[in-house]
This record gives C-alpha cells, sequence and structure tokens, in this order.
C-alpha cells in the first residue's frame, strides 16, 4: 500500500508540476497571476477531444494542434486583454480580476459547447498497470511521468542557454531596466505566454487521458499548481519541481491516513505554514518571495 501511494505521489507530481512551471513563468515576467491559466489547460482536454471524437482524427494526430491552438488562445488573451491593460498602467489587481473574467466566460462557453458532464479521450477499454515494487502504474502515467521531466529539461535549458531565456530573466528581475537594454518587454511576455500556454495544454491533456475531464478541471488544477509554485519557490524552476513534489506526495499521504476528501484541506494547511515561516518557498532567496499581494 504504502508503494502504491509513492507512486501515486509521483504521477500527480508530474501533472502538477507542469501547470506549476507554465503559472511560475507567466508569474514572475508578467507579475500577476494569470487565472486564465486554468482555462488554457482545460482547452488543451478539450481540444483534444474534439479533434479526436467529433473530428475522428487519430489521438496522435490530435495531440499537437490541440496543444497549438491552446498557445493560440494563451497568446490571444495576452495581447487582447492583458498588454492593454498594462499600456495603461493597470495594477496586478485590475489584470487578476481582468483574468478571473477571462477564465470564467471561456469556462462557461466550455460548458455550452460540451456539456457539464465528464468526457474522456481515453481509447479502448481500461488499461492493465504495470506492477512496480508491488504498485501499479498506467503506461498513460509513465508518460505523464517522462513528458513532464522532459519539458522540466527543456525549459531549464532555454532559460539558461538561449538568447530568449536570459531575456525573459531580464524581464522577470527588472522590466524598466531591461527596456532600456534595447529588450522588447511585451515581445518577451508573449513568448513566455506561448510557453506557458503550451505547457498547460499539455498538462490538460495529460490529465484528461489520466482522469478524465470536465469544465471546471481548470481551476482546481491551476490552485494546486500555484500551491506548489509557492511552496517550492515561484522563481525557481528546480523550486517549482520541488514543491510539485512535495505537495502531491503529502496530499496522497494524507489522503492515505485521514480520507480522499481531506487531499484539498492538507495542500491549503501546507500553504498556510509555508506562508507563515518561509514565504518565499524552498528553493528562492529572502527578498525574492512571491509576492502574491494587490500591489501595482
Amino acid at each position: 500500500m504504502v508503494a502504491q501511494v509513492l507512486v501515486n505521489g509521483i504521477i500527480t507530481a508530474a501533472e502538477y508540476a507542469l501547470i506549476s512551471l507554465g503559472f511560475a513563468l507567466i508569474y514572475r515576467t508578467a507579475g500577476f497571476i494569470h487565472f486564465s491559466h486554468g482555462i488554457v489547460l482545460t482547452a488543451g482536454a478539450y481540444l483534444t477531444f474534439l479533434l479526436t471524437k467529433w473530428l475522428g482524427l487519430p489521438l496522435s494526430y490530435s495531440i499537437l494542434p490541440a496543444v497549438a491552438l491552446s498557445v493560440l488562445l494563451g497568446c490571444l488573451i495576452e495581447t487582447a486583454v492583458y498588454r492593454p491593460l498594462r499600456r495603461r498602467k493597470a495594477s496586478s489587481l485590475i489584470l487578476l480580476l481582468a483574468s478571473l473574467g477571462v477564465y470564467f466566460a471561456l469556462q462557461n462557453i466550455v460548458s455550452m459547447a460540451f456539456g457539464d458532464g465528464t468526457r474522456t479521450i481515453r481509447l479502448g477499454g481500461p488499461e492493465e498497470g504495470i506492477n512496480v515494487l508491488g504498485a501499479r502504474i498506467t503506461p498513460v502515467q509513465v508518460m505523464i511521468i517522462f513528458v513532464s521531466m522532459a519539458l522540466f529539461v527543456v525549459v531549464a535549458l532555454l532559460m539558461k542557454r538561449t538568447r530568449i531565456g536570459r531575456a525573459m530573466r531580464a524581464v522577470a528581475s527588472d522590466p524598466a531596466l531591461a527596456r532600456l537594454c534595447g529588450i522588447e518587454s511585451d515581445r518577451v511576455i508573449l513568448f513566455v505566454f506561448a510557453i506557458g500556454s503550451a505547457l498547460a495544454g499539455v498538462a490538460g491533456i495529460l490529465v484528461a487521458l489520466d482522469v478524465n475531464m470536465t469544465p471546471t478541471m481548470g481551476l482546481n488544477a491551476l490552485m494546486m499548481g500555484m500551491l506548489a509554485a509557492i511552496i517550492g519557490g515561484v522563481r525557481s524552476i528546480p523550486g517549482v519541481a520541488l514543491g510539485a513534489l512535495f505537495l502531491g506526495m503529502a496530499q496522497q499521504l494524507g489522503g492515505w491516513k485521514m480520507g480522499p476528501q481531506w487531499q484539498d484541506a492538507t495542500a491549503f494547511v501546507i500553504l498556510l505554514a509555508f506562508l507563515l515561516f518561509r514565504p518565499q518557498g524552498v528553493l528562492s532567496r529572502k527578498g525574492r518571495s512571491a509576492k502574491l499581494g494587490f500591489g501595482s
């Protein structure tokens, strides 16, 4: 039983890590909480469902177009909603409220188009799990773990080794100084939204393949991703991974000992503890804490 709980914790952490990484990249660069990240995640799952179930495409041919359309949606939200607000010197509170409005508007559109019931994009019958040290894990769950690890490595290399990665770090550190150095902040932020939206789209598809989907799936997934980013340190890619692993394991252990209904409560108790005793996260330095308030 312990082995199964640990495997479930790793799978949960892999899903949270992808969501958290996309959220953290956008937050650290744009400087506000992008709640609409949740609807981009939902869009990735439902666009795959649309392409496979309604248009009859094979699943393998549907994933890349669904992720591309998720990227397009995220970039459209940035250029049509957030950029005009930034140019009007809108505060982070205004941007947050706009993001919430976009999220709920698009969630209602998904509900009207697909209904509120549970949908699935799994093909064929239930998969037989692979036995690993007494625990069962399905091929889809193995894929979730490896895809998450691979995308973390890709993003880390992008941030460390490329010119656009250095520009992203410069804008995140000091937008005004970055502009003085000739960096076009709007272009960099748009690129970050594209990367973050691709990660959200992939996460949505993987979650749907594992546990099905509903129109409200994005909000809960986003909340867990945010918690992982805060726990690990929103400005640290290794911290995001560590926070996701810690949160996933804690939820699964809490659910095992106290019941599944306590999993979310466990997550928020952990968040409260970190906000009280280490608000900058596990791997962030003091003074570089995740500022989740409503400053300008």
